[in-house]
């Protein structure tokens, strides 16, 4: 539970409320820590306090409210999504459910369809983080935010591919066209960077380079399927693409969410290039686009979400590339901690720990 910005995560008992129409209770078994809980954690995006955090997790259906679709049934093994999908808005209809119009509503009221919640202690109500509410024993979410997983899929994997991977992953495949044979750049490879690695390997991208400032990274980006690595460190990043590839990439995939990289990341760009823009940061920070550089040579900036996925779809695709050993997803996994561990889980990614730390109940 996050009860205030800046403080240590808590441990408690809270009541969970049946499931309401269209709504399933499913039994945590693995939730990724990610950097996007932090931000709430840290006060760089708002949200409706006290809140029980964790969006990426896997679990067991439990139990089905009433009105549910028929598509899932008890006993069932899902992975949880962190965007609605409402079915009926114009992002819906037109196959891009990741900007449905109730990610707002869940973002903004951080409740469920209905802006209600399904946790409280007593009278106090307790808001949900993204819909999912994931570092906990049982979770109520929307049937719409469920995935089911094939068996042979461990519950970390499972976890981890509903939201490092399918945003990473999918940034490449989703976002970038024509990859096969040509050069890719990941800037940023924490676990979602780390991702997009295993995503250009899968698409063929040749060469790819990995970027970050810290060698551990570099080296698991590396034994991963990178064929060059960048540390941002020695400083010159741009130069050092330039001098790898003649003209810059075609292609790059930000993980990091930061003004200074998105910079660095355009200029790596060759003429034509696609920045897709995948870390999210402070709901207050900006980047400054050199404009003659952007016109004069037709550089384009897209923002990624969700890499751009359509999830029900796409994480079906993981689920098999994995099972078929193409995406070895397992190796992204850095450390597993019992769900009592969150704040040590927290301290260990601010410390830059390798991989995607995994937690447990």
């Amino acid at each position: 539970m996050l009860r205030a910005t800046g403080e240590p995560l808590t441990i408690e008992d809270v009541e969970l409320d049946p499931p309401g129409p269209g709504e399933v209770r499913v039994r945590i078994e693995a939730a990724g820590v990610c950097h996007s809980d932090l931000h709430y954690m840290t006060g760089d995006l708002a949200a409706r306090l006290p809140i029980v955090v964790g969006h990426e997790g896997s679990g067991i259906v439990e139990a089905l409210g009433p009105a549910t679709s028929g598509r899932l049934a008890v006993g069932q093994r899902v992975a949880l999504t962190w965007r609605p999908r409402c079915g009926e808005c114009d992002a819906c209809v037109s196959g891009n459910p990741v900007l449905c119009r109730y990610g707002r509503v869940f973002a903004t009221e951080n409740g469920l369809f209905d802006g209600t919640t399904r946790l409280h202690r007593g009278e106090e109500r307790i808001h949900h983080l993204m819909g999912v509410s994931c570092f906990a024993e049982q979770v109520v979410v929307s049937e719409t935010s469920v995935v089911p997983v094939p068996d042979g899929v461990p519950p970390e994997v499972a976890a981890i591919a509903a939201c490092a991977v399918v945003t990473g992953v999918g940034a490449v495949l989703n976002g970038v066209p024509g990859t096969a044979g040509r050069p890719i750049a990941v800037y940023g490879v924490g676990g979602v960077g780390l991702a997009a690695v295993l995503g250009a390997v899968v698409a063929g991208a040749h060469p790819i380079l990995a970027i970050d400032v810290d060698h551990g990274r570099l080296d698991l980006a590396r034994s991963l399927g990178a064929t060059h690595t960048i540390d941002a460190r020695d400083g010159g990043v741009a130069e050092q693409v330039l001098a790898l590839t003649g003209a810059g990439v075609p292609a790059l995939i930000e993980a990091v969410g930061r003004p200074a990289t998105m910079r660095e990341a355009l200029a790596c760009l060759a003429p034509e290039g696609l920045l897709v823009a995948i870390g999210l940061s402070s709901a207050d920070a900006v980047v400054e686009v050199p404009i003659n550089d952007l016109v004069q040579r037709q550089k384009r900036i897209v923002g990624g979400l969700y890499g751009l996925a359509n999830p029900r779809l796409d994480l079906a695709r993981i689920f098999d590339l994995h099972l078929a050993g193409r995406l070895p997803l397992d190796r992204l996994i850095g450390a597993r901690r019992p769900l009592a561990e969150v704040n040590e889980a927290y301290d260990s990614l601010k410390a830059g720990a390798l991989g995607r730390i995994v937690l447990t109940p």
